[in-house]
């Protein structure tokens, strides 16, 4: 064997390194990158989770905080009464079957409609389908009279086919009297329901109304945020009610709760319901009658009881008339949301109906709405002297609740009333009386104006105090944010429930 030794192979030619092709360079290249990309793309992940868990641990102690001093302001006031308030509610009882919306028209086979399109009252499934696709998509409440009474039955009979639906007493005074009575008031409902109503309410509250063998049923056809129906999609959980009503478009207990409430000596006389005469196929002079009697039911109503009239969804431009003409004029307090108050006042500015408003309006606006509303109220009742003031203005929306109250009037702690109508929302929404910060979310701004007009001040939202109370002209102004349930269990009955807590510190 040759031997080779160091000195020689310290002298051999060293060979070429082997050549390395173009693609092979650029995919070394490429590899490298991928390596920096992805070392980057893990410490992007890192640092956004890091932040988004310190934004959520703010966000979370934020929730708590506002929810602390809402419960605190709320509790300020009712420890030192010494009788339950008394309290008179017409009109207006049901059974409610719950159900989901878009479930249900599936079901029933209503397919979606390409054409949204109002319509004041149903008469087939096409229309149906129209009137759903308009208020649909912005999550706007609304509730239609149903006048084909075989496709109401159809919808019910398919109601029952939907998993989770569920069946519960419901109208705009049953409702607004289980509050009041479970807020500590003893109350006297006028209200027409068969045998088993008084079992299913409680021991302070006191029926006035006829016996019927088939009480009214209303389909509420509730949907979350989000929910999709063909090519639509809802932005906010609400409601769209349908019914067939027979009993209460005649406000067939009016009788029973006039003679009963004459011995009741009321604190607070509450009117709902009247949106069941909407559209509804009267006799021709049968609801000019029925407004008229409880017209005189008001107007003879003693000046020491308060008298709240709760609004509702509107259509009839001719139904508005009366109503502001022989209900609005006897009130001394009105309650509405954010869809009922644009359309009130466009009633009264011009004649107008505005169907489908703004489902989640700036605060600025609506305050902007409630001062109008309240000046144009008091402004036409002064040409009639035997009128009410408008003393108060309750408005309920999504994000905040909003009070105005005449200084020196008889109402009481706003602040606190405010504070507790916020937290009801989130209580019947969610189905639970213990508030969970975890099933809910602040959506009102940081800040608010108090007006659109120019300059005008902004309000911070202050986590200790979060209701902001001031004074403008002879009234207190008092808005407080909602702590919005993420956690849908039923938005129907929603305004009924939070205007009876607010009404309840109040008097």
């Amino acid at each position: 064997m040759e031997s080779i030794d160091s000195n020689t192979m310290a002298r051999r030619p060293v060979p070429p390194p082997f050549p390395t092709p173009p693609m092979a360079t650029e995919a070394i290249g490429s590899f490298y990158l991928m390596k920096c990309g992805t070392a980057l793309s893990i410490i992007v992940v890192l640092l956004a989770y890091w932040y988004r868990t310190e934004q959520d641990v703010h966000l979370d102690g934020r929730l708590d905080a506002v929810l602390s001093s809402l419960l605190l302001a709320e509790r300020k006031v009712g420890s030192g009464r010494v009788a339950r308030p008394r309290v008179a509610v017409g009109f207006g009882g049901c059974v409610d079957i719950v159900v989901d919306g878009v479930s249900l028209l599936d079901k029933a086979g209503v397919l979606p409609s390409d054409q949204p399109l109002h319509h004041d009252f149903i008469e087939n499934g096409e229309q149906l389908a129209q009137s759903f696709a308009y208020f649909f998509p912005p999550g706007a409440a609304s509730e239609r009279f149903v006048v084909n009474s075989t496709l109401f039955s159809k919808l019910v009979e398919a109601s029952r086919g939907v998993p989770g639906h569920r069946w519960s007493v419901g109208g705009n005074a049953l409702v607004m009297a289980g509050r009041m009575a479970a807020e500590g008031c003893d109350v006297l409902l006028g209200v027409s329901g068969n045998r088993d109503l008084a079992d299913v309410l409680s021991g302070h509250v006191t029926v006035a109304g006829n016996t019927v063998e088939e009480p009214d049923i209303h389909l509420v056809l509730e949907y979350p945020s989000g929910a999709k129906w063909g090519r639509y999609t809802s932005r906010r959980a609400n409601r769209y009610i349908i019914h067939s009503d027979k009993h209460n478009p005649y406000l067939a207990s009016m009788g029973h709760f006039e003679q009963q409430l004459r011995g009741f000596q009321s604190d607070l006389l509450i009117i709902g319901g009247l949106q069941m005469m909407d559209s509804f196929p009267f006799k021709e002079g049968e609801r000019e009658a029925l407004l008229r009697r409880l017209s005189q039911l008001l107007s003879s109503t003693s000046p020491d009881t308060s008298v709240h009239f709760e609004m509702a969804s509107f259509v009839d431009g001719l139904l508005l008339v009366e109503l502001m003409e022989r209900v609005v004029t006897h009130a001394d307090s009105l309650g509405m949301n954010e869809q009922e108050l644009p359309n009130l006042l466009s009633h009264l500015r011009d004649g107008n109906v505005t169907v489908l408003s703004d489902s989640s309006p700036r605060v600025a606006t609506v305050l902007d709405q409630m001062r109008e509303l309240y000046w144009l109220v008091n402004e036409r009742r002064g040409k009639n002297p035997s009128s009410r003031s408008l003393t108060r203005l309750h408005v309920h929306t999504l994000a905040f609740q909003a009070i105005i109250v005449t200084r020196g009037s008889q109402w009481k702690n706003t602040m606190s009333a405010t504070a507790k109508a916020s937290l009801t929302a989130n209580r019947h929404v969610c189905g639970s009386a213990d508030i969970n910060p975890s099933k809910a979310k602040l959506i009102l701004d940081e800040s608010f104006s108090v007006s659109r007009r120019q300059g005008s001040q902004r309000i911070p939202l202050q986590e200790t105090r979060p209701v902001s109370c001031w004074h403008e002209d002879d009234y207190e102004l008092c808005v407080a944010p909602v702590l919005v349930c993420t956690e849908v269990h039923q938005t129907a009955g929603g305004g009924d429930n939070i205007s009876a807590a607010g009404l309840v510190l109040q008097i």
